[in-house]
């Protein structure tokens, strides 16, 4: 009958929901928040990118400031043990401009792009493009970059051969390599500091992005948000997220998922309603992810009927087909968060969270038993759980 009650309560603030364009609505009297909290299916585009040396932008200038060793060909450099293709085509390249005076194919350039395999090959791929924009310099009078396509692969290239430090040199806008700098260039750098959870390698990117006056753009904060989850730098997160709202970027829905999951995950709730405030000023709606996030704030604040009444909206939103999506994400509720949650916190906190914890979610599954939702959920497992037992 309690259920009911503040269920009554909840629908008075809820709007009527219709499954095509759900509307939910949910509040936290600690945080006095009072957006529209909703969500629709969420696509992507892809682009495609264009090879071809030529068609360039920028000046191309060198700095004085910079270090003549980072970017010069160097002969200790070139000694190593390059593939023979790759080599191969080294030679021919620098003969042609060198020797027969003429600009050498396209396609040489792709083709030792695409065949190279280690450092070494890079290092010869970077005297090749050197000795090109010489040649281009001197003797066809062009003096702008290599165009931003071209730039992009050479960056993608050293993230695929492990050429870290040579992959951050096409981030910088004064180099003797004819490179073109881009954003585009630098997420090939940070996909790579996400693989592999590097948040030094993301923190040095960031610095090449600001120091080359590069723009930051949506898909940067994605990939800055998740290596920061991914490492736990949560402090780290909240540096960037000054930095992209001081630039102006509006960030992805994805971008919130990791935000407000990351929040929760540290019971954070005060940040939790700033970050689901922020995001509602963005999108209307919500998405799944968001929605679970903000149940679990409820249950962070022993309202386990306000999370109980979250989830059945959200299950009586969500088509039959999709049903299986709103399953995991419940059962991670259940299984996985609190032992994440319990473990970003220290002494008592921790046995206080822990026994509340212990409470709220058989409550909240309780309530939405009662409701009539089909719940699978084993809550003697959840009793078993050594994160609520210590």
């Amino acid at each position: 009958m309690q259920f009911l009650q503040n269920s009554r309560r909840i629908a008075k603030v809820l709007k009527p929901i219709v499954t095509t364009e759900t509307n939910l609505r949910f509040f936290s009297s600690a945080s006095q928040i009072s957006s529209p909290f909703q969500w629709r299916n969420q696509s992507s585009a892809s682009s495609s990118v264009s090879k071809g040396i030529d068609g360039c932008s920028h000046l191309s200038s060198m700095s004085l400031s910079i270090p003549r060793s980072s970017f010069s060909s160097e002969a200790e450099k070139l000694a190593g043990n390059p593939t023979v293709t790759v080599k191969d085509l080294h030679d021919k390249m620098l003969n042609s401009v060198n020797v027969k005076r003429s600009m050498p194919p396209n396609a040489w350039l792709w083709s030792l792009i695409d065949n190279c395999q280690n450092q070494d090959d890079i290092h010869l791929l970077f005297d090749v493009l050197q000795n090109l924009r010489r040649f281009r310099l001197s003797n066809l009078r062009i003096h702008d970059n290599f165009n931003c396509n071209l730039c992009q692969q050479v960056a993608k290239t050293c993230v695929r051969v492990g050429a870290i430090d040579s992959g951050k040199k096409a981030l910088w806008k004064h180099n003797v390599h004819g490179l073109t700098p881009s954003v585009s260039s630098a997420h090939h750098l940070l996909s790579h500091a996400l693989e592999h959870k590097n948040s030094e390698l993301m923190e040095e990117v960031m610095q090449l992005l600001k120091t080359n006056d590069l723009p930051l753009q949506p898909g940067t904060a994605d990939l800055v948000f998740r290596i920061c989850h991914d490492t736990d730098k949560w402090d780290l997160l909240a540096k960037y997220s000054k930095k992209f709202s001081k630039a102006g970027v509006k960030l992805r829905k994805t971008t919130f998922d990791v935000w407000m999951e990351f929040a929760a995950k540290r019971g954070d709730t005060e940040s939790l309603w700033k970050v689901d405030k922020q995001r509602s000023e963005t999108y209307s709606q919500h998405t799944l992810s968001t929605a679970f996030s903000c149940a679990k704030g409820f249950l962070l604040e022993s309202k386990p009927e306000e999370a109980a009444a979250v989830i059945q909206i959200i299950c009586q939103a969500y088509p039959d087909e999709k049903k299986s999506a709103v399953s995991t994400e419940f059962e991670k509720l259940v299984n996985e968060w609190p032992v994440d949650v319990i473990k970003h916190q220290t002494g008592e906190d921790k046995k206080a969270l822990a026994a509340s914890l212990k409470y709220v979610i058989p409550s909240m599954v309780n309530a939405l038993l009662s409701s009539g939702l089909n719940v699978n959920v084993d809550l003697d497992e959840l009793n078993k759980n050594e994160a609520l037992l210590n």
